[in-house]
């Protein structure tokens, strides 16, 4: 039987654990200096817990930014729950990493981009401006201003 090292998944796993890290910091320290994140994630992804107008208006992915305000920032080895403001209604959301699709902090032009379920493979290291923030749905107090391209990193470049 030959047994072979699964590349692809060990970096899937480290990605989400350089996510974990970044949230696990902000959630202590809060951001710093001009960083902000905008994380798109699948809303119908096993325990994706968002209330239920949210999964209605987005129901197959959301993109959420955490920026001016957000509260409750908690992490675990599996996910992260947080709680944001949405047209003056706080609204506590559970996201697991496995439902991220991308993770992208445009102050420093950083992102990271994992590939949907069922989506087909694609030869890409870098993309457009994985998020375009005057399309998400941000908090009130959050200032749209156009997203920075930033690089990156995609599971395909390393899958045969």
């Amino acid at each position: 039987m030959t047994r072979s090292i699964d590349y692809s998944n060990l970096m899937h796993r480290a990605m989400q654990g350089l996510i974990a890290g970044v949230l696990r910091d902000v959630a202590a320290n809060g951001l710093p200096g001009a960083h902000h994140f905008f994380i798109t994630f699948g809303s119908q992804e096993p325990g994706v817990e968002i209330a239920d107008w949210m999964r209605e208006r987005y129901p197959s992915e959301m993109t959420i930014v955490i920026q001016h305000w957000y509260e409750d920032l908690q992490v675990t080895d599996k996910g992260f729950e947080i709680t944001l403001n949405f047209g003056n209604s706080p609204e506590r959301m559970v996201i697991p990493f496995d439902a991220v699709r991308s993770f992208v902090d445009p102050s420093v032009e950083f992102g990271l981009r994992f590939d949907s379920p069922g989506e087909e493979t694609r030869d890409e290291t870098a993309i457009d401006p994985a998020i375009d923030p005057d399309e998400a749905p941000v908090a009130e107090d959050v200032p749209h201003e156009p997203a920075k391209s930033a690089d990156v990193v995609s599971l395909d470049k390393f899958r045969k």
